[in-house]
C-alpha cells in the first residue's frame, strides 16, 4: 500500500512538472506572437545597415546609409569661412541641411522649395546632426572653416533623422581625412564616434529602431544620440499615447546602447584608418 501511494506521489509529480512545461511553452508561444515584428525582427534587434562611403564622388566626403528600407545620402562640404558671428573666434563650425526628395514616402510630398520654406520639422532636424556632429568634434582644432553636412533622405520608412546622424558622422569623417591628406591639418579634430538610433513602445512592447509602420502606432518615441564612450549628446522621449516609468526608460536605454554600439562598429568599419586623439 505504501508503495501505491509512493509511486502515486511520483506520477503526480511527474504530471506536474508536464502541466508546468506546457504552461511555459505556451506562455512563450504567446509571448512570441504578442511581440511580432513585421520584418521578423525581435524586440531589441536592428534593421540591416549598410553604409557605403564616396557615394558622391565630388564631395569631400559622402555616404549612402541604408537602415532597414530607409535611406539617405549624407555629404560634407569644407568651406574656408565661418559663418559671421564664429569670425575671428579662431575656431571652426559645422552646420546641417536636411531635406526628403518627393517620394521618398508612400505618397508624393511637395518639395519644401515650392512652400517658400523649410517646416518646423525640418528646422528641427538639422539643427539636430549639427548639434550631434559638433558635440564630437574640436572646432579649436577645426580652425575657421566650416563644414557643411547635407543630408538627404530617398527613401523613407522610419528613422531617418537617426540615420542621418550615423550617416554624417562618418561623410565628416572622410572630410576632415582629406584634409589631413592635403598638410590642411595634423589630426583629424575627432574626439569620439556618434551614432543614433530609435526606442519605442509599441503595443506595450519596447521596441529598437523602429521602422515607420511601428513609429506610427508607437505608444512611446524616443531618439538617442550617443558616443562610443556611452556618453549622452541628446535623448529625445516623446510619450504619443501614454506616460512611462523608469523601469521602461531604462530598458529602453539599454536597447538604445546595444543599438548604437553596434552602429558605431559599422561606422568604424568604414572609417577604420581614422584616429581620434582625446
Amino acid at each position: 500500500m505504501q508503495e501505491s501511494l509512493a509511486t502515486l506521489g511520483g506520477t503526480d509529480e511527474a504530471v506536474s512538472r508536464c502541466a508546468l512545461q506546457n504552461s511555459w511553452r505556451r506562455h512563450r508561444l504567446q509571448s512570441s506572437l504578442m511581440f511580432y515584428r513585421s520584418d521578423n525582427r525581435t524586440p531589441e534587434q536592428l534593421r540591416p545597415v549598410s553604409i557605403t562611403p564616396d557615394f558622391i564622388t565630388t564631395a569631400e566626403g559622402s555616404v549612402l546609409i541604408e537602415v532597414g528600407n530607409t535611406r539617405v545620402i549624407c555629404t560634407a562640404s569644407i568651406e574656408e569661412t565661418v559663418p559671421q558671428f564664429m569670425r575671428n573666434a579662431g575656431r571652426g563650425w559645422i552646420s546641417s541641411e536636411y531635406a526628403m526628395i518627393p517620394r521618398a514616402t508612400l505618397t508624393r510630398t511637395s518639395r519644401e522649395v515650392a512652400k517658400g520654406r523649410p517646416s518646423g520639422r525640418t528646422h528641427e532636424i538639422q539643427r539636430l546632426i549639427g548639434r550631434s556632429l559638433r558635440a564630437v568634434t574640436d572646432l579649436a582644432r577645426l580652425g575657421e572653416r566650416t563644414i557643411w553636412i547635407d543630408c538627404d533622405v530617398i527613401q523613407a520608412d522610419g528613422g531617418t533623422r537617426t540615420a542621418s546622424i550615423t550617416g554624417a558622422f562618418v561623410a565628416l569623417g572622410l572630410a576632415l581625412e582629406k584634409l589631413v591628406e592635403a598638410g590642411t591639418l595634423t589630426s583629424v579634430p575627432l574626439r569620439d564616434f556618434v551614432a543614433a538610433v530609435s526606442v519605442g513602445i509599441v503595443d506595450g512592447e519596447i521596441l529598437l529602431d523602429l521602422c515607420y509602420e511601428e513609429d506610427s502606432r508607437a505608444d512611446v518615441d524616443m531618439n538617442f544620440v550617443m558616443t562610443a564612450g556611452y556618453k549622452m549628446v541628446e535623448v529625445q522621449a516623446t510619450a504619443e499615447r501614454q506616460a512611462f516609468d523608469e523601469p521602461q526608460f531604462a530598458k529602453m536605454l539599454a536597447f538604445a546602447r546595444q543599438g548604437v554600439q553596434s552602429l558605431i562598429a559599422k561606422q568604424q568599419g568604414v572609417l577604420s584608418g581614422l584616429t581620434l586623439r582625446q
